[in-house]
């Protein structure tokens, strides 16, 4: 794992752009993993910027979110499918018919799954996967739990997961307490991950999750078995960890 120490959000979410970007321009046409949350806005933010400036072309980009709610539709602003046309896909000149999201209107969790399994197999191996990290240590929506989950599933979220995503709502009752999501073995399937965390109320989590036992209390621990992990923080993130003063391992 290398781990890049940023000052602080701005500077974060410029560093994890420039992967992206660098991922970009080496490869095209290159299949991207996706998240959502507050995290990442900054990130889409830099990349939307170094499009519309002409340095940055998404023409042949493919894309595959994480996640979505169950029962949401696209059009709804909490949706993911709305989040990521709204800072990223509306702004791009990406196609969006090659960006895809879990379909959170299908009803039957076994189908909307296996469809998403199947696009996951037809678009090929993520070339990059975008992560956030959960304060409970999930990635994507895998909930703390007694397995890693290997492909696309339904999950009921924890009960911190739902109070952390209240305040995209008018009201708790309005919050999903289910989701589709990709499973561990398909994000461990990506040739790099990229991981970008910011804020001090993620120092502990950060150092539980990457230097302690890897186990499926806390999701994120697996990828401290993936070859080619980047962990791109923000010094609060990292202020429970010992690093060298500049932060890479």
């Amino acid at each position: 794992m290398k781990i890049y120490r940023a000052k602080d959000y701005d500077a974060m979410s410029r560093r994890a752009a420039g992967l992206i970007s660098a991922q970009i321009i080496m490869k095209p046409d290159c299949v991207l993993g996706l998240a959502t949350g507050s995290t990442p806005i900054g990130t889409y933010r830099q990349l939307v910027e170094w499009n519309q400036t002409g340095d940055l072309d998404f023409s042949r980009v493919t894309t595959v979110n994480l996640d979505e709610y169950k029962g949401i539709t696209p059009d709804n602003t909490q949706s993911y499918r709305y989040f990521m046309d709204e800072n990223l896909f509306n702004k791009v000149n990406i196609d969006k018919a090659r960006t895809y999201v879990p379909d959170g209107t299908e009803s039957d969790s076994h189908r909307a799954c296996e469809n998403y399994n199947a696009i996951l197999r037809a678009v090929g191996q993520v070339d990059l996967q975008l992560l956030g990290l959960g304060h409970n240590g999930h990635i994507g929506f895998n909930e703390p739990g007694d397995i890693f989950e290997k492909e696309t599933h339904c999950v009921t979220l924890s009960e911190r997961t739902i109070q952390a995503n209240r305040r995209f709502f008018a009201s708790e009752d309005e919050v999903p307490r289910q989701a589709y999501t990709m499973g561990i073995k398909t994000i461990m399937s990506a040739r790099r991950i990229l991981l970008a965390v910011s804020g001090e109320d993620k120092a502990g989590i950060v150092k539980t999750a990457f230097f302690g036992p890897v186990t499926p209390r806390v999701p994120a621990s697996i990828l401290q078995f993936h070859p080619d992990v980047i962990l791109v923080a923000d010094d609060a993130a990292l202020s429970e960890c010992d690093l060298p003063e500049s932060g890479q391992l």
